[in-house]
């Protein structure tokens, strides 16, 4: 990337805490980006969520929706409010609708233990948790979103779509993160399909493509686990496991329990990847319950505007983009390490600023800034 070149970022705080987590999180990639120089990014702000509903009755405006096409990137907050709903009783949820419209069919969710964050599992190999799990995010049975029928008060259907173009892209997407991890000292090697492959024939259909496309990848371990066996394997033994695929649904509910294993969802971002956009997001939604008392945890914000620097890196071959991102990676470690820190998950008084202020000193430490040099 030329040094005077400039990436656009629409900028989609949303609701509740996502308004109060995202400017912390523009400080802290600011402060990334001048530390390692060379990439730098151009901010859009743009209205969308249950509070744009409400006001104007759009959730998602053609302005901002546009916005988002251009841009090279997407940041966002969280949407939706409880009380704010559509008229058949459904949330709001305008990133749901970014999902589909953009194309953005792998849903990358990272599941890390963050060092010196307390643990919900008593065995010390949870330390060495490390998968990521992968949702297909523009089909499966969320295909039925405002398309599901209820019949005379007595029946409700929603249909579940599985189409082999979708999964294809979704495989080698997979089986391609799995090989990047495995070089970078991360990952295993290994993609695991989950699904219900014994009981639905659109998961036999599902597990037949999986198969297909992992002949391609002779050097990856591919395997399959059903859904509820998995669900049991990520209590009993995570830290076994390194990129998982899974369907729509499927991959919304393991990716709550992940979170669960490593501090719950103020500690799990995410991303919604296609062949030509994104979206980076924090997991959790906006938290009506805590939204204005300024305590929410911004550590999931900041993972995922790493994940978009990386992102962004990877994609223009920009490694100051990535180094930043592994800078801004390194300070939540570095920032978290010695325990002191504790957010209110865990009953700590480290509100939105004090974890803000801490990372930010830990970009600004030599031995943060060595350590993200260090993995260039």
């Amino acid at each position: 990337m030329n040094p005077s070149s400039t990436f656009r970022i629409a900028v989609l705080p949303g609701d509740g805490i996502g308004v109060e987590v995202m400017q912390p999180c523009i400080d802290v990639l600011e402060a990334a980006m001048r530390r390692v120089g060379n990439v730098a990014l151009d901010y859009e702000w743009l209205e969308a969520g249950a509070n744009t509903y409400r006001e104007t009755g759009n959730a998602l405006p053609k302005a901002t929706f546009d916005a988002c096409a251009k841009a090279d990137a997407i940041l966002l907050g969280a949407m939706g409010m409880p009380h704010i709903r559509y008229p058949d009783g459904t949330e709001i949820a305008p990133q749901l609708d970014l999902r589909f419209d953009l194309g953005l069919y792998a849903g990358v969710r990272p599941i890390r233990t963050i060092p010196g964050v307390p643990s919900l599992l008593a065995s010390p190999r949870a330390e060495a948790i490390d998968f990521v799990i992968i949702r297909e995010s523009t089909e499966g049975l969320f295909a039925s979103r405002g398309k599901g029928v209820v019949t005379d008060d007595r029946e409700a259907r929603d249909t579940m779509v599985i189409t082999r173009p979708v999964c294809e892209r979704l495989f080698d997407f997979s089986f391609r993160l799995a090989e990047d991890r495995r070089g970078s000292g991360s990952g295993k090697g290994r993609v695991t399909c989950v699904d219900k492959a014994n009981v639905f024939a659109s998961f036999a259909f599902f597990r037949k493509i999986f198969d297909e496309r992992a002949a391609r990848f002779p050097d990856l371990a591919a395997d399959h686990v059903y859904i509820d066996a998995m669900a049991l394997s990520l209590v009993l033994k995570p830290w076994e496991f390194d990129v998982m695929v899974t369907e729509n649904m499927f991959g919304d509910i393991l990716s709550d329990l992940g979170a669960g294993l490593i501090g719950g969802m103020g500690y799990a971002p995410s991303a919604d990847i296609g062949d030509e956009h994104a979206v980076f997001q924090p997991c959790h939604g906006s938290a009506p319950d805590i939204a204005g008392e300024g305590k929410a945890n911004p550590t999931a914000m900041f993972q995922s505007a790493a994940m978009m620097l990386d992102w962004l890196g990877e994609r223009h071959a920009a490694p100051s983009a990535r180094a930043a991102a592994r800078l801004i990676t390194d300070a939540i470690d570095a920032a978290f390490a010695d325990g002191r820190l504790r957010t209110c998950e865990f009953g700590g008084d480290a509100d939105t600023a004090a974890v803000t202020r801490a990372i930010l000193a830990a970009i600004d430490n030599d031995t943060a800034r060595v350590a993200a040099g260090g993995r260039a």
